[in-house]
């Protein structure tokens, strides 16, 4: 059977796709134990998880104005973006948002496969960059594991899995405390952990919280990727034989077999040692092709480059690539549809930044009051009655001064005391705007009120003016 026959065969068996390595034949879950990596790409992440958890970790506690950098309040409908206040007023701002990352989330997956997976995602950062660490060094490595649960509970296991467990609780709740800090603000948690009995109900809530991620981080593991996450099933959808993802060379490596000591190579450069199926954090044989477990985390590239080097043969048998890449033979380029996509997606994300970066400081709405039509006064004139309802997404007290701009003969008087608006606060008022009857030629005129503070205009707001019926003669 020659090489090519090999891989033809290879490809049509997809028996492997009927089943995830994490679940056995009897239904049960089968447990991982992933060999411990090492190489360019892992250290690459380590680095990278370092600054990631400086971000996450530092940015709650981060103030500007008194206020969080970032705050995500949903109860409240109060957002802070790099110190910009959002209210419900600016629900379209994130509705855009949401329908961007979306489409960004599409067109980043048709070019970069599932490269945030590995590099970015929360889930395998903590997993595999910290909680799979600590494991490593409490359990040591993969053998030494499977070794660990089948032996009896004695002095030795008994120690190590209080050890795993208290840092893993530690841990998750930091995590929960932390995300929880995004949502209420860091204040508002140190505030219920020192005052318990003041914030039970609070209290139990980041309780089951940290419970939660260390059922995660303890049992569930992979499983979120395999089973919770769609990301895995859109990308199923998503690629195609151009996009990029961690890819055995089967053309390079086919036939496969073991080395052997100064032997002369007739068939492919994969050795079979099976190493990177070890290193899998989800368990597959990424020499199967693309499948939706693979999380790009670049274990098995790092796995398969030092055997490569170790046995004098080059690396790059897993490699970062396209199948279109591997079938021709071709390197990793950035092709004028990456750029293309790419452009796309620069240009959202300028949309949504420009959208962030010009919204209103202040919002005001002006209605005729309901029910009320136009009323008759002395001296020829005409009034409305108006409400009008000013929204502060400023940190300043707000002092208002309403007029009418597009005519020239007016009176406009407030219903009560004059309008203040507190900071990040919201008012209502009311108010007479009189015109002269010569003014007004028809049922509804447009009306212009200008909302100035401080003698500066803030805002123009449109309105319409109810007048009596104008009938004109025919003779």
């Amino acid at each position: 059977m020659d090489s090519q026959t090999h891989i033809q065969d290879e490809k049509k068996d997809e028996s492997f796709r009927d089943s995830i390595a994490t679940i056995n034949d009897d239904g049960k879950r089968a447990y991982v134990y992933p060999t411990k990596p090492f190489g360019k790409y892992y250290d690459l992440r380590t680095y990278l998880t370092w600054i990631y958890l400086l971000i996450f970790l530092s940015v709650p506690f981060i103030k500007y104005h008194d206020e969080p950098l970032f705050l995500f309040n949903v109860p409240e409908k109060k957002f802070i973006l790099f110190g910009s206040i959002f209210w419900a007023q600016d629900f379209f701002i994130f509705g855009l948002g949401m329908l961007i990352f979306i489409v960004f989330i599409a067109l980043f997956t048709v070019v970069f496969g599932r490269l945030f997976c590995g590099w970015a995602c929360p889930q395998t950062i903590f997993m595999e960059m910290i909680f799979r660490k600590i494991e490593y060094w409490i359990d040591g490595d993969a053998n030494y594991q499977k070794a660990l649960k089948k032996a009896p509970w004695n002095a030795e296991k008994i120690r190590k899995r209080l050890l795993k467990f208290l840092i893993f609780y530690v841990l998750s709740f930091i995590i929960s405390s932390t995300l929880l800090s995004y949502v209420i603000g860091s204040d508002s948690v140190f505030n219920i952990l020192q005052h318990i009995n003041q914030h039970k109900r609070a209290f139990v809530g980041m309780i089951l919280f940290t419970t939660v991620f260390f059922f995660v981080y303890w049992w569930f593991r992979e499983q979120v990727c395999l089973i919770v996450c769609p990301y895995g099933r859109m990308q199923g959808v998503l690629l195609d034989k151009n996009s990029v993802v961690v890819a055995y060379d089967y053309v390079r490596g086919e036939e496969r077999h073991h080395f052997k000591k100064n032997e002369i190579r007739t068939g492919g450069d994969c050795i079979d040692c099976n190493l990177c199926v070890k290193v899998c954090p989800t368990g597959i044989d990424i020499r199967n092709g693309t499948q939706l477990e693979c999380i790009s985390c670049t274990a098995c590239i790092d796995a398969c480059d030092s055997m490569m080097e170790n046995v004098g043969l080059p690396k790059g048998l897993i490699r970062y690539a396209s199948e279109n890449g591997v079938k021709e033979k071709i390197k990793l380029s950035f092709t004028t549809r990456m750029k293309a996509y790419s452009v796309v997606l620069l240009v959202l994300i300028g949309i949504e930044t420009t959208l962030l970066v010009t919204r209103a400081d202040y919002d005001a709405t002006v209605l005729r009051a309901k029910g009320m039509l136009y009323q008759e006064q002395p001296n020829n004139q005409l009034s409305n009655l108006f409400t009008i309802k000013l929204v502060n997404k400023t940190r300043q007290e707000l002092p208002v001064e309403l007029r009418v701009e597009n005519f020239g003969n007016y009176k406009l008087q407030l219903i009560g005391k004059d309008i203040k608006v507190k900071p990040e606060g919201v008012t209502e008022g009311e108010f007479f705007v009189y015109l002269n009857k010569q003014d007004i030629h028809k049922r509804s005129t447009p009306l212009k009120i200008g909302i100035y503070s401080d003698g500066k205009k803030i805002k123009t707001v449109k309105t319409k003016f109810l007048g009596p019926i104008q009938f004109k003669s025919h003779l």
